[in-house]
């Protein structure tokens, strides 16, 4: 009895640590499949980002410059005659035209002078006129030997100092005309007129005195200071032919004032010196512009001189240019860069050089070649060498997610 009973117990057993060892093998199987599909879990995503075709555009390049504007002509209001000014006729600071008078030195003296000069002039026509009478008496008695050949010469000699002498007092009174009117002094220009340095009462001398000054602001001068290195770098996209302009005088400029506003006409240049000043590095440019009275405000420029400026210059064309969205132009160590996709789909960081802005837009020199992809979104998923998934969007769909990304940053609290 006591076998089968060990027996059974024995059997009981073996069956046990089978199950058992099915149990754990289960498990073990269950566990693998488990660290199998978490492995699988862990692994990353490929990052998704969005790209533009980079592209060669026509595009008009305008350089800016500071400018200043100044007078087209500030003329000096000087006295041709001393004298004591008797009456001042304009406002000070308001516009005169041409012809407008001015001031009225005392006329009194010089007309004197006037009258008197005249009397000489008609004193010397009277001898003249004697003295070709006795000469036209004297001839036909030469001839009759009545009188000497030496009363013939003395009045040939009378009519020509009578000619001198009235050709002497004319200039007295051509000068004591010239002096009598210019007592009286005039605008010679359109323009505004600046403050009286002299008023009624005052002894001004001839010449040496400044009165006033008339500033002729239509049309007005904005003068540009051209940096040296802008002018060998444009000489050099000239020369390699990546820019396209006019004659330099058919070159435009548009005015934009310090609060922003643009001038609604735009300028011409006319001038441009022949050496660069060794003191700023800059050559000198001059741009015309018309300046006429303010609608608003009549009587009144659009603008004074001495304000300062900036000119935006149109004319030049440049060809076969590069233009990435502001936003994919990052900054790092190495200056500026953008991430390019390669053939593999992988991510490259690739300096450039980026010259300007053209708008919303960076202008890129060097580092960029026409149908290279550039990312433009998604910079905080990638570093050099990711792997992503690029999809290609439009440069007006670029432009719009930088806005709407650019709104959302400004949001944020």
């Amino acid at each position: 009895m006591y076998q089968p009973i060990k027996g059974l117990i024995v059997l009981i057993a073996r069956t046990g640590r089978t199950m058992m060892s099915m149990s754990v093998g289960l498990c073990l199987v269950l566990l693998a499949g488990c660290a199998e599909e978490s492995s699988t879990n862990l692994s990353p995503p490929i990052p998704q980002v969005e790209v533009i075709t980079a592209t060669a555009r026509t595009i008009e390049d305008e350089p800016e410059f500071i400018g200043q504007t100044e007078a087209f002509r500030p003329v000096e209001i000087r006295s041709q005659v001393s004298g004591i000014i008797k009456k001042v006729f304009f406002t000070e600071g308001r516009n005169v035209k041409k012809g407008d008078q001015l001031y009225l030195i005392d006329p009194v003296p010089f007309k004197a002078i006037y009258l008197s000069s005249k009397a000489k002039v008609a004193e010397a026509q009277a001898r003249l006129t004697l003295a070709k009478q006795d000469l036209a008496r004297v001839k036909p008695l030469l001839e009759k030997q009545a009188v000497s050949k030496k009363n013939l010469d003395d009045a040939e000699a009378e009519v020509l100092a009578a000619k001198a002498a009235l050709e002497a007092a004319q200039s007295d009174l051509v000068k004591a005309k010239f002096d009598l009117d210019n007592t009286l002094i005039t605008a010679p220009v359109n323009g505004r007129i600046g403050r009286s340095h002299f008023y009624e009462g005052r002894l001004i001398s001839a010449q040496t005195i400044l009165l006033a000054t008339i500033d002729q602001l239509d049309p007005m001068y904005v003068n540009v200071s051209v940096p040296e290195s802008y002018l060998l770098r444009r000489r050099r996209e000239l020369v390699e032919q990546k820019i396209q302009r006019p004659d330099i005088f058919q070159l435009r400029g548009v005015m934009t004032f310090s609060d922003g506003s643009v001038y609604p006409e735009e300028g011409m240049l006319d001038f441009a010196d022949i050496a660069i000043r060794p003191e700023t590095g800059t050559l000198q440019g001059r741009f015309k512009f018309p300046n006429p009275e303010g609608k608003e405000a009549p009587g009144r420029s659009y603008f004074y001189p001495g304000q300062f400026v900036r000119i935006r210059l149109k004319g030049y064309i440049r060809t076969n240019a590069i233009l990435v969205p502001q936003r994919a132009v990052q900054q790092g160590t190495i200056g500026s860069f953008v991430y390019v996709i390669d053939k593999e789909e992988k991510t490259e960081l690739r300096p450039v050089l980026a010259s300007a802005w053209h708008g919303d837009e960076w202008l890129i020199d060097s580092g960029l070649h026409v149908g290279e992809r550039v990312v433009v979104s998604g910079f905080h998923r990638i570093l050099p060498g990711t792997q992503v998934n690029a999809i290609e969007i439009q440069k007006e769909d670029a432009s719009s997610l930088i806005h709407s990304e650019e709104q959302v940053m400004h949001n944020v609290p």
